[in-house]
């Protein structure tokens, strides 16, 4: 750098490629105190307005900012050519100013393919998509052919099957050879996005030549469509040919392992990262502590990490969300604050990660003090931070909040609308998660299979059947997305509520995938109104071999049998039940509040008034049966309830507690379901009554 600097003071009569030297240097060596010092010179010999040299300060400043600074130097330059504009543009791209951007663009006296590009990739990479298409649209009417790099921005931009296949017929009628590597990449790339296996395949056939990134792109699509099997296979071809695995197919191929819970192929893969030299890449130890971790094997999980010379950010990601993944939350909030004091970036992604740790395992009172912090660094409006905070409120019932944290979001992206949809499902505000989809689709917003499986689900919860006809048929001429298996198995839960048994059975037969435990389940709710004993049999078989720990088959095949006085057939089934569920480990859902775990497990909730709370909900569904339940008995049930339990707990708490009983108790048993609400409705007037008597007492004491 001080060689540099010497050149730069005896520079007074060099030439022009000498300060383009000069300034080249500077690009690589990335100095803002050496751009500075070069433009200085060039003021002093009054060769800032030279547009040569003017265009390549002007990149630097493009390159180091500020943004008024860039625009200073663009305005020095006399004679501006079309390089001197693209230059420009970009660089207020670069630093956020999109309006700046858009106004010099529209001023622009002449425009080529670069300075499209340049408004196309400066709106994606400032996330305005349909600002980046609108600009194609503009550039197609404008007599310019697109480039291969216009396309391969395109591509990346495309959301469904549908747009990625009209994105392709336009690359084709513009002439461009599809077939070339950068191209084919983006394609396999894209098609691997919406699930498109075999076009995939049929691109990758076409190239002529493939790369190590070709590869990477096919095997990471199989990975992302489901086919994970088919995406080891690739790996194992590749192995075949000419081209080395680099550090990104090795972490995708663990991380294919890791959702396969393959763990001794996993530590082969792993085991011949020693002999490629990528034991000290980071991408590969984040996949490899995550393998061990989902793995059941936490403590090599941790040795490997302590182990590591030197930590970054996707080691301590994953690293936190493996202690919360296995409930040891003071661990991932111990390593949370080393991360902040390390200052080990971006922080947004860490709060994302501790926030999703938090959802799951660790008191409501965290959660609300890691958004504090939220709001105390300003990432609130942090698209993936605001969606993480969602996830967390909804996940321990406070869906207000989520709803909330989601309406004050200035931008929302997909995966912000998805998190609202399946938060709303979940804690049973079903007309509220359509509400939010039609919302969604007024906005301009094109949905994924994500979104809709969740609203599918809504309209099944819910019971808005002919909603959810209409979205189920429309779903991929309207969004682009074929129907996958999620979604038939929605709608044959939406008809077997309904009661709709032939169209349910008929949708089965129609499918093109191989039917799940959860279409054949869905047929139990409306068994014994169908009446058939052979189907309720034949169905029941079905569900007993692909869910042989279910105890639904069973419970449904006893009443059957009950029901038509064949009690030797119901003893039987019964005691076989009994067989299975004596060597079944019990499943069950729990909160945390105060240090104090309270756990909903086999229909009950189980802690330490657990006897009288079942017996004031008993008392409840015993007065709604019978028509007794008044206003006035609100309080007097909530006075029952206080005296084992309100005393040490807030009625926010209580409102927890009930909301996730609620969301554990089976949809069938209607009468407890009320009674929960019941409780609910009673603690939500207490509080709002009490928010309206604070109200009063602020207007009180202001008039004063």
């Amino acid at each position: 750098m001080h060689l540099l600097l010497n050149k730069l003071r005896g520079a007074h009569k060099a030439s022009l490629s000498h300060y383009s030297y000069l300034i080249d240097q500077c690009l690589a060596l990335g100095s803002v105190h050496i751009a500075k010092t070069i433009h200085v010179q060039l003021l002093k010999l009054g060769l800032d307005s030279n547009t040569f040299l003017g265009n390549r300060c002007l990149q630097l400043y493009a390159l180091f900012g500020p943004v008024h600074d860039v625009l200073k130097v663009f305005d020095d330059i006399k004679d501006k050519n079309i390089i001197s504009w693209n230059i420009c543009l970009k660089g207020l791209f670069r630093f956020g100013d999109v309006e700046g951007a858009r106004h010099l663009f529209d001023v622009m006296t002449e425009r080529d393919i670069v300075s499209w590009n340049s408004m196309i990739s400066g709106y994606v990479s400032s996330g305005f998509a349909n600002n980046a298409m609108g600009v194609f649209l503009e550039m197609q009417n404008a007599g310019f052919r697109p480039s291969e790099y216009t396309f391969s921005i395109l591509l990346s931009l495309v959301s469904s099957a549908c747009h990625g296949k009209q994105v392709h017929g336009s690359m084709i009628r513009s002439g461009v050879d599809v077939s070339t590597v950068v191209l084919g990449n983006s394609l396999i790339d894209m098609y691997g996005k919406v699930g498109l296996v075999d076009y995939m395949f049929a691109i990758f056939s076409s190239m002529e030549k493939v790369d190590v990134i070709s590869w990477n792109s096919l095997i990471l699509g199989c990975h992302r469509s489901g086919f994970r099997v088919l995406a080891l296979n690739q790996f194992f071809l590749m192995r075949t040919t000419e081209h080395s695995p680099d550090q990104f197919t090795i972490s995708m191929v663990i991380s294919i392992c890791c959702c396969l819970q393959e763990l001794e192929l996993g530590k082969q893969i792993f085991a011949f990262c020693f002999k490629m030299g990528f034991t000290s890449n980071s991408i590969v130890l984040s996949a490899t502590v995550d393998l061990f971790s989902k793995c059941d094997s936490l403590k090599v999980a941790v040795q490997l990490f302590e182990e590591t010379n030197q930590w970054d950010r996707a080691l301590c990601n994953v690293m936190i969300s493996s202690f919360a993944l296995h409930g040891h939350w003071r661990d991932s909030m111990c390593l949370f604050v080393y991360a902040l004091r390390e200052n080990l970036g971006p922080i947004e992604i860490m709060l994302s990660s501790v926030l999703s740790s938090i959802s799951v395992f660790t008191p409501v009172e965290l959660g609300s003090q890691i958004h504090n912090l939220v709001l105390k660094l300003g990432f609130e409006s942090d698209a993936i931070v605001s969606s993480s905070l969602v996830d967390m409120y909804a996940k321990v019932g406070l869906i207000d909040d989520a709803m909330k944290v989601f309406t004050d979001t200035p931008v929302r992206d997909l995966i912000s609308w998805n998190t609202m949809i399946m938060g709303l499902v979940n804690n049973g505000k079903y007309f509220e998660a359509l509400h939010t989809f039609n919302k969604l689709v007024k906005e301009g917003v094109l949905p994924d299979r994500i979104t809709l499986a969740g609203v599918l689900l809504a309209c099944s919860y819910g019971g808005f059947v002919e909603e959810g006809l209409i979205i189920f048929s429309t779903m991929t001429y309207e969004h682009g997305v074929v129907p996958r298996n999620e979604h038939y198995s929605c709608v044959v839960n939406l008809l077997s509520r309904a009661g709709r048994f032939e169209e349910a059975v008929n949708i089965i037969k129609t499918t093109p995938y191989q039917p799940t435990s959860t279409f054949w389940r869905s047929l139990f709710g409306v068994c014994a109104i169908h009446g058939d004993l052979k189907v309720i049999e034949r169905i029941a078989e079905m569900v007993m071999k692909l869910e042989p720990q279910s105890s639904l088959p069973y419970l449904v095949l006893a009443q059957a049998y009950a029901m038509r006085g064949r009690w030797e057939s119901m003893v039987r089934v019964s005691r076989t039940w009994d067989n299975i569920a004596a060597q079944k480990v019990k499943a069950c859902s729990w909160i945390v509040l105060k240090d104090y775990a309270y756990a909903f497990k086999d229909d009950q909730l189980q802690h330490l008034w657990r006897e009288n709370f079942i017996s004031l909900l008993e008392l409840i569904i015993w007065e709604v049966e019978y028509g007794n339940v008044y206003e006035q008995s609100k309080g007097q049930h909530l006075k029952l309830w206080g005296c084992g339990f309100s005393k040490d707990h807030t009625e926010r708490e209580l409102q927890t507690i009930l909301r996730n009983l609620w969301m554990g108790e089976d949809w069938r048993d209607v009468k407890k379901k009320k009674a929960i609400q019941f409780l609910l409705l009673a603690i939500e007037e207490q509080l709002i009554g009490r928010a309206q008597c604070e109200e009063t007492r602020v207007l009180i004491y202001r008039a004063y």
